[in-house]
């Protein structure tokens, strides 16, 4: 098992997408609540195109303000770091096709994994998880987006509304925000402040990877 350290995948300048999750909201952002349901989590993975390295997973706390040495006042976002960020899968072109790192993200109990799901974590030797999030050390040609279909565009509704089994339905998309700077780490409470508002609210999971900057960390072409 291996554990991705935090202070060392975070670099000055970042690379953020969120996406809406059903994290809680928590006044202690840290204590290990789980909500009392069976339903399972189904930890799908989510893979990403990536060149500058391995990113990690964390949990957006909120917002609040620092003084720089100067006296000027900067907006930042609290985002903290629950249990997990594990390396689950490594893939390489001989195995796979492709070259990967698989990183899991919030613990979870197990019976809120399929049976599949638990056996591939179990293979890894991992805590159950609830996120499974792949970095790949290379570009991949991507996939086009679904085409909405017909439903009176122009006209109501004008949109798929939510829960309707079509593709593009409104809401649940990433937004992804490029090079922004850390302003503070804190290892006592294992939060990291950065600079700016970051998408999403209090409780989304965020996924953080260096930033890609020509010359660098990528080669020019």
């Amino acid at each position: 098992m291996s554990i991705l350290p935090i202070q060392n995948a975070l670099l000055p300048n970042l690379s953020l997408s969120s996406k809406p999750s059903s994290l809680l909201t928590l006044k202690n952002p840290f204590t290990s609540l789980i909500p009392k349901t069976h339903k399972k989590a189904h930890s799908a993975v989510t893979m990403m195109s990536m060149e500058a390295g391995i990113g990690v997973m964390a949990t957006k706390l909120g917002m609040m303000s620092l003084f720089e040495p100067g006296g000027k006042v900067v907006p930042v976002t609290v985002v903290g770091f629950k249990e997990g960020n594990i390396v689950t899968q490594v893939k390489t072109q001989a195995t796979d096709g492709y070259d990967a790192v698989q990183v899991g993200y919030r613990r979870i109990r197990d019976r809120k994994l399929t049976k599949p799901e638990m056996g591939h974590l179990q293979k890894a030797g991992t805590i159950p998880l609830r996120h499974l999030q792949e970095f790949r050390l290379q570009d991949i040609e991507g996939f086009e987006p679904r085409q909405l279909g017909s439903i009176g565009a122009g006209t109501t509704p004008g949109r798929v509304y939510k829960g309707k089994k079509m593709p593009g339905r409104m809401g649940g998309t990433k937004t992804k925000i490029r090079k922004l700077k850390i302003v503070k780490i804190d290892k006592d409470l294992n939060v990291v402040m950065i600079n700016g508002a970051l998408p999403g609210k209090p409780g989304n999971l965020l996924r953080i990877t260096p930033a890609k900057i020509v010359g660098k960390n990528i080669p020019k072409s």
